[in-house]
Order: C-alpha cells, then sequence, then structure tokens
C-alpha cells in the first residue's frame, strides 16, 4: 500500500498552475494562453487485520481510486499590438451556470412557499 501511495504522490508532484494554464499557441497573429479549471482526488484504504481474514485465507485487504475533471475557462489573447484580454468558452460558461440557475430557482420557490404559509 505504501508504493501505491509512493507513486500516486509521485505522480502528482508537478500538477499546480502549469495544469490550469496551457502553453502558449500562436493563431493568425495572435498567441492564445488556454485556462482551464484542474480539480483531481484519489484515495485508498486498506484492512490487514481484518476479522475472519485468517479464516478465508486473507492477510490483507486493500482498495483504492482517483479521478479528475478539466473544465476548460477559455483564453489569454494577445494581438500584434500586445493588448491583453480574456476570452471566456461560452459554451462551459454556460454549462457551468445552468446548474447554479436551477439551485438558486429551487431556493427562492421554497423561500416563497415558506413565507405564503
Amino acid at each position: 500500500m505504501t508504493e501505491a501511495l509512493s507513486s500516486l504522490a509521485e505522480a502528482f508532484k508537478n500538477v499546480g498552475v502549469s495544469r490550469a494554464y496551457g502553453t502558449p499557441v500562436k493563431v493568425v497573429g495572435e498567441e492564445l494562453i488556454p485556462v482551464a479549471l484542474v480539480s483531481f482526488g484519489f484515495g485508498g484504504g486498506g484492512n490487514s487485520e481484518a476479522e475472519g481474514a485468517d479464516a478465508a485465507g486473507l492477510e490483507s485487504v486493500a482498495g483504492g481510486g482517483g479521478g479528475g475533471f478539466v473544465l476548460p475557462l477559455g483564453v489569454y489573447c494577445r494581438n500584434g499590438s500586445g493588448h491583453v484580454a480574456f476570452r471566456p468558452n461560452m459554451i462551459a460558461l454556460i454549462g457551468t451556470l445552468v446548474p447554479l440557475v436551477c439551485a438558486v430557482g429551487f431556493t427562492a420557490r421554497g423561500i416563497l412557499r415558506t413565507l405564503r404559509r
């Protein structure tokens, strides 16, 4: 189990700002720097002294898993004159706002129902 955790720690050692900001790319005279929201997590566990482990012939039980996601937020662009601007990814913005708008709507509905009583 210790080897697995150390290998996971080594794999995620360089994760940080370099994952959120991509390498600059030149497109039609503009320099684009991609920006993303990066999230990941992992975990594991085990029990070497489980009840009945000796009877079943098992010495230890262990498991683990992980996952993550990347949400492209947009790009920073720099044109030939050096002007820098952020251009959001509208599809990701709308996709992120839909659950927020639904949550606000359900909350407002609950508050209005409570006030009517």
